[in-house]
This record gives structure tokens, sequence and C-alpha cells, in this order.
């Protein structure tokens, strides 16, 4: 009887320690589970989620023509819901931007993109488009390329500030420039919108994203509006905008016809200058007393604040 003790006894103990050994086999493999996820990058805030972003963003623009139409041969609302015959007018061959105060200005956050690379992209522009639009287009102020960051105040949602409070703001903005690192970009691709205008959109290769960059301008501008005018991910800059029709069809003219015009020539030029590297350094922080005062060459006032993070 009593060896029948022992050997329950034994059984049990048996049954108990593989019991607790294999609770400590799963724990830890739990835990250097968990250790493991806890040093990987949240996908959801990587570069690579927001390349993938941009990437599909630029893609649904790029259909914008085919699944609208030249909307901007009939005159059309631009992107920011302004008619072409309030920005331009088109008399004997000359476009003149028309300017039109912006009460209160706009305040605009901008990237600057340096004539080292915006010379090289105009002078391709002109020389695939001019023989076809010598006189319906408008090109933009090559030493005036950016890339739109953040509005603290935009004309659909005007936000009016003193003085003191614009300088308040530029003060914001110059100490978040300290901790922005410069963006290295490479061009994606050119598209050209149904609106009529030539669109550069960028990936970023290295230096803070644009993602991080609004989210910051946000926190230093409690005050500004609410719906921002572009995609938190978006990195693009405005090259031109075509105002009318082809006055001239390219050499291969007689074989393609309605919007595989554009897109020939949009083809021409991504064959050009798409992959094109640049390096941006410098955000400003802009009083447009003009509407698009930026695009139309009005009258602005701007601070330029370099990017001063040295870690790119």
């Amino acid at each position: 009887m009593g060896r029948g003790v022992v050997k329950n006894w034994w059984a049990s103990s048996v049954k108990i320690a593989v019991f607790w050994l294999i609770c400590a086999v799963i724990f830890y493999c739990s835990f250097q589970m968990a250790l493991r996820n806890s040093n990987r990058p949240t996908i959801s805030g990587s570069s690579n989620s927001y390349a993938e972003q941009r990437s599909a963003l630029y893609a649904k623009m790029a259909k914008d023509l085919d699944e609208n139409g030249a909307v901007f041969l009939k005159q059309g609302e631009t992107s920011q819901s302004l008619s072409l015959s309030d920005l331009f007018t088109l008399k004997d061959g000359i476009v003149t931007p028309v300017l039109k105060a912006a009460n209160p200005p706009v305040r605009a956050n901008v990237l600057h993109l340096s004539t080292e690379y915006s010379v090289p992209i105009s002078e391709a522009v002109k020389k695939i488009l001019l023989p076809s639009f010598d006189k319906a287009i408008w090109f933009q102020n090559s030493s005036m390329y950016h890339f739109s960051m953040f509005h603290a105040s935009h004309h659909k949602t005007p936000v009016p500030a003193t003085e003191a409070e614009i300088e308040a703001e530029a003060s914001a903005v110059k100490a978040i420039t300290e901790a922005i690192c410069p963006l290295h970009i490479v061009l994606d691709r050119v598209i050209l919108t149904s609106t009529g205008v030539l669109l550069g959109c960028w990936q970023v290769v290295s230096g803070t994203d644009p993602v991080t960059i609004r989210a910051k301008l946000k926190a230093a501008l409690p005050r500004a509006p609410t719906n921002q005018l572009y995609n938190e991910a978006m990195l693009h800059t405005s090259f031109a905008r075509l105002l009318g029709p082809p006055n001239k069809l390219p050499e291969e003219g007689n074989q393609i016809s309605g919007l595989e015009i554009f897109h020939e020539l949009v083809n021409k030029l991504n064959n050009q200058i798409r992959g094109l590297k640049a390096t941006v350094s410098e955000l400003w922080y802009v009083e447009e007393y003009d509407l698009l005062a930026l695009a139309l060459n009005g009258n602005m006032k701007i601070r330029k604040f370099q990017l001063g993070c040295s870690k790119a």
C-alpha cells in the first residue's frame, strides 16, 4: 500500500512538473515574440507605407484626365475651385494672370525646389510643350517651384491674423524647420490633370517625410483650417497649366486624336525627366497677398527657413 501511495505521488508530481514546464515554454516563446514585435517599426507609420500611399494616390490622379476628360478646354474649375477665367486672360496670343487680392492674405507653408533642379525641368517642359501650345499655356516660374505642405489660412477657409499672430506663426514654423531633415527625392511621374495642370509627382528617398512635416506644422499652427487642400502624403509641384487645345499636333498627330494627344506629350516628358533626383532643404512661410500668388507671380512676402536637421 505504501508503494502505491509513493507511486501515485510520483506520477502526480511528474504531471505537475510537466504542466509547469509547458507553461514556462509558452511564456518564454510569447515573451520573445512580443519583444521582437516591439522592435519592429509600425507598418502604418513607416516610410514604405507613406511611399505606397503616394504611389496609389499618383496612380489615381493619372486616371483623372481619362475619367473626366479635358475639362480645361471648357474653362472648367481648377483643383482649388477657381475657374480658369478667374486666373488668366488670353489676348493677342499673350497669357496674362489675373491677380486678385486675397483678403485676408493666404498663409502657406511650402517646401522650395532649388533652381539647380527646377530650371532643367522647366527647360524640358517648354521644349516639349511649346511646339504644340505656343499660346494657350502658362509656365510656372522656375524660381517658384514649390511643394505645398500646410496652410495657416487659405481662400476656402480664411483665418484672419494680426501682425503679432503672423510673427508668432512664422516663429513657430522656424522652430519646426530646425528639427526637419532635408528631403532627398526622386521624380516618380509627370501627369496632366483634367483641369489642365501639369504636375510633377515625387517620392521620398530619405529625410523627413511630408506626412511628418504636415503633422508638425498642424501641431504648431492650431488655428489653421481643419480642412487642408492636399492629401497628407502628397509631394507634388506644378510645372505648367494648359489653357486651351493644342494649336499644332505632334509629329504623330495624324495617327492620334482626342486625349491621346495629351498622353503622347506627357509620355515624352516622362521619358525625359522621370527619375530625376533632387534635394529639398528650404521651407518657406509665405503670405500671399494675391490669390495663388506663388503660382501666378503675384504679390507676396516670403520668409525662408533652412531645414536644420543634419541627419538626412
